[in-house]
């Protein structure tokens, strides 16, 4: 590690549970991103920060002016650029040793496949069930750790399905295919919220990679903003899911 790698990072080394070696584990990392809106601006900038060192960002879509409300990576000068390009300038502002893989694609199949490989963690930012089963199987096929996240309204939960635990459920334990798909667009959200989510999520990717503290494996939170207040629900594996009960 350099000098100014160990003052930046000085913070952390003074933590018992990270030191110079979770440090540098950190620096050796890769975590996939999915998805670099409400929960994806804190999930990144808060990785990078940390010092993860390598994001692979995957994202389909432009930076619109609703979107700054909440997406906290992007600026007003950056409507328009795709919201993996715009999160890039923030980030290599924010730390420019941190190396970034764009994706401008929304991710399937083998190219889902490839991405959930390369990483160590996976941190999923995205708004569609349809991306979050595929993405569950990926992560179930490949036994990474899944850091799951979502935010509508005033409401917000966050859970971790650790795919190299065979005692660990999975999303598809949680959701069923009749889940309900709503989406801020329709719905509304907080700004704030996904700010508080996805600055959980980031925590939770940061304690696996540097196997500090106690994982939300098993453990769902859910957060009501508007009281603020949090509960806790126990997981458990669901024997007839089709994801990881087979």
């Amino acid at each position: 590690m350099k000098d100014d790698q160990l003052l930046r990072y000085s913070r952390h080394i003074l933590l018992d549970d990270i030191d110079v070696t979770g440090q540098q584990a950190l620096l050796d990392a890769t975590v996939l991103v999915i998805g670099v809106g409400g929960l994806g601006s804190p999930v990144a900038l808060y990785l990078a920060a940390s010092g993860v060192g390598h994001l692979i960002l995957c994202d389909d879509d432009k930076v619109e002016l609703s979107n700054l409300q909440r997406q906290v990576i992007h600026t007003t000068s950056r409507i328009g650029q795709q919201k993996a390009t715009s999160a890039e300038t923030s980030l290599k502002d924010l730390n420019p040793d941190c190396r970034l893989t764009l994706m401008h694609s929304r991710l399937a199949g083998e190219q889902l496949d490839q991405a959930v490989q390369a990483a160590d963690v996976v941190v999923d930012c995205s708004d569609n069930f349809d991306t979050r089963f595929a993405l569950n199987q990926a992560c179930k096929t490949f036994r990474k750790p899944l850091v799951s996240g979502a935010a509508i309204q005033w409401e917000g939960q966050v859970s971790v399905f650790d795919h190299r635990d065979a005692s660990s459920a999975c999303y598809r334990c949680l959701y069923g295919p009749g889940a309900n798909n709503l989406s801020c667009s329709e719905s509304g959200v907080v700004a704030p919220l996904v700010g508080i989510i996805g600055t959980v999520q980031a925590l939770e990717a940061v304690k696996f990679i540097t196997s500090a503290g106690a994982s939300l494996t098993n453990r769902l939170l859910l957060l009501d903003g508007k009281v603020m207040r949090w509960q806790e629900i126990r997981l458990q594996k669901d024997p007839s899911c089709p994801c990881c009960g087979i």
